[in-house]
């Protein structure tokens, strides 16, 4: 099957001139000749990468279709089995990084079914295919020279640098930048594995969330319910106001009741906006730190809403 039609960097050179070019940086850079040879023989353009890089769910379902595929009941009844079984070490990690052991839960449930599955495409063959294929090639390009770093420094075989068609890898769906700032060896065993350490790959998923500003005991969000007429110009996570300031706007609980006494600012988010779903949220500093894991306000509230269900 042919590939689509190309793109400007694409145009510009064949595929194994691009490899070459990915080459002599990663040599500048100190990544062994050996790893190179072993990371690039065979490799081609994979179409099936480029397929699945234009149609994200974020961008193609509305957000009732997005929250109900995600918060299915065998997924919420396996994250409860899931924050069962690693109590211990959810709680360990909660007194070292100061995150919601929950929190952690939902975003390895959502990202790979809390560890089932992880992606089956070659890392290497997706970042090569997309820093190609030209639409973001400096970030992907970026992405490939740290996996080739990696596999060069140990933390996992050739074999099981195994990922998503964008090169998200492991357990928690790091990119490999991600991976070289925010991975952990929390297993002491010298090596950050996420791909097959639970303990590992949790303590990445809560160092993340602290570095990305999670603030201990503050509850993500909640429902909201908003008073008829309400100025939807004023939502957006961008625009975070004291509660009362809401609450002077008619913004309620979903139930009704007033809204309970918070400190900091929140921000009224409706993830179907655009669609016309009026499903809304008031999110604080927290919701902001998972939309660092992924800005999407479906991704982010999906989260919220999974944590609340698996604990």
């Amino acid at each position: 099957m042919a590939l689509p039609a190309a793109a400007p960097a694409r145009a510009q050179q064949s595929f194994q001139a691009f490899l070459d070019g990915v080459r002599q940086e990663a040599r500048r850079a100190g990544v062994s000749q050996a790893t190179l040879n072993r990371a690039f023989q065979g490799l081609r353009p994979n179409e099936r990468v480029l397929e699945l890089d234009r149609r994200q769910a974020e961008f193609t379902q509305t957000w009732p279709q997005y929250r109900d595929a995600r918060l299915s009941p065998t997924r919420i009844e396996n994250g409860r089995r899931a924050f069962a079984e690693n109590r211990a070490t959810l709680e360990a990690i909660e007194r070292r990084f100061r995150v919601s052991p929950r929190v952690i839960v939902a975003i390895w449930g959502l990202e790979t079914s809390y560890g089932g599955f992880t992606g089956n495409f070659n890392v290497i063959e997706a970042l090569a295919t997309l820093a190609w294929e030209g639409r973001r090639a400096a970030f992907f390009r970026a992405e490939l020279l740290a996996a080739l770093r990696i596999l060069d420094a140990g933390h996992i075989g050739f074999e099981r640098m195994r990922g998503s068609h964008a090169g998200a890898m492991g357990q928690p769906q790091f990119m490999p930048t991600s991976f070289e700032r925010l991975a952990v060896d929390f297993d002491g065993d010298g090596r950050r594995d996420i791909w097959d350490s639970r303990p590992d790959a949790l303590a990445s998923i809560a160092n993340y969330l602290a570095r990305s500003g999670w603030r201990e005991g503050e509850i993500w969000g909640f429902e909201v319910a908003l008073p008829p007429g309400f100025d939807t110009a004023l939502s957006g996570h961008q625009n975070m106001r004291p509660p009362r300031d809401w609450a002077r706007l008619g913004v309620r609980r979903a139930s009704g009741a007033a809204l309970p006494p918070l400190e900091n600012e929140w921000a009224v988010v409706i993830p179907g906006l655009s669609r016309g779903d009026e499903q809304a949220f008031l999110v604080g500093q927290n919701f902001l730190a998972i939309r660092r894991y992924n800005p999407s306000n479906f991704y982010a509230t999906v989260v919220g809403l999974l944590s609340d269900r698996v604990a």
